[in-house]
């Protein structure tokens, strides 16, 4: 009796579905998990045309290279930072811009991330903005060690590119978050019949850019978004997925307009809180500007 009852608890086991979904949904976890350990070491180079009305003639083609969110720390080393640089210097561009978060968590990583950055090339040079994990780590100590290296940090001011008879203007302004930015002041000496581009770090700057008149906003700070949690729902329908289409979600990665201004988000090389990305692989820009 007790045998016969034993065998018929093994075959309900045996029929029963849930071990077999349970086993299922282990699997997916596990490869879902693996995807996103790898996915932060698998950079993407993303090519951008970005048509400008006013863009002079002699700038036509001009290649812009965007890196951000560099967040030096355990989780992104030196090595890796290293390794960027060089896949950034292969693309040949006319101009670096770097829109800040070098470093996270320890001012200790300052050193070596303005080491690595420093092997950028290009012949109009390397601009760049602070974020806030600077500032929050220490945003004076970051620009120094940026500057030391030949890297022009731009400080709510703006700068005239020449070429040529022409020129363009390279705004940057300091971080939101942190209260630090002032987009009036970088604008002083320009005019809106010039071609303008600003480098701040947030892209919530967008809308007081467009009121500016500002041609194009380069960003990062968002990492975009990391996880693509569309991806992983599956669903287009789920509240989460509509909760990520609200208008202000635009503003998480790649390009989008506002009137005439134009804005990029870089998705960044490095991460937070954790090394994990999916369906959101680490980023450079090869942005190359045409006349509309």
């Amino acid at each position: 009796m007790k045998n016969s009852v034993i065998m018929r608890f093994k075959q309900r086991r045996a029929l029963d579905p849930q071990p077999r979904q349970r086993m299922r949904w282990l699997q997916t976890f596990s490869l879902l998990l693996q995807s996103a350990l790898a996915e932060p070491r698998q950079i993407e180079i993303t090519h951008q045309r970005i048509l400008l009305p006013k863009l002079p003639s002699e700038f036509q083609g001009f290649r812009i290279a965007q890196l951000s969110d560099i967040h030096h720390s355990p989780y992104f080393s030196e090595s890796e930072i290293v390794a960027a640089v060089r896949r950034a210097n292969e693309l040949q561009p006319d101009l670096f811009v770097l829109t800040g978060d070098y470093i996270s968590h320890s001012r200790d990583y300052i050193p070596g991330c303005a080491r690595a950055l420093a092997e950028l090339r290009a012949p109009h040079g390397v601009f760049a903005v602070l974020g806030n994990h600077d500032h929050w780590t220490d945003g004076k100590a970051m620009w120094a060690a940026l500057a030391e290296q030949g890297i022009s940090v731009l400080t709510n001011e703006n700068f005239k590119l020449n070429l040529a008879e022409s020129h363009i203007r390279l705004l940057g302004v300091d971080d939101i978050m942190v209260g630090q930015d002032d987009l009036r002041l970088a604008l002083l000496g320009t005019s809106v019949e010039e071609t303008r581009i600003l480098l701040c770090h947030n892209p919530r700057i967008i809308r007081e850019a467009a009121r500016a008149g500002i041609d194009l906003v380069l960003s990062g700070h968002t990492h975009g978004g990391q996880i693509n949690w569309r991806l992983l729902t599956g669903r287009k329908d789920s509240k989460l997925n509509r909760w990520l289409r609200r208008p202000s979600r635009r503003l998480t990665r790649g390009h989008t307009e506002l009137g005439a201004t134009q804005l990029y988000v870089n998705r960044g090389l490095g991460t937070v809180i954790a090394p994990l990305r999916y369906g959101c692989p680490p980023e450079i820009t090869l942005l190359e500007l045409v006349k509309a």
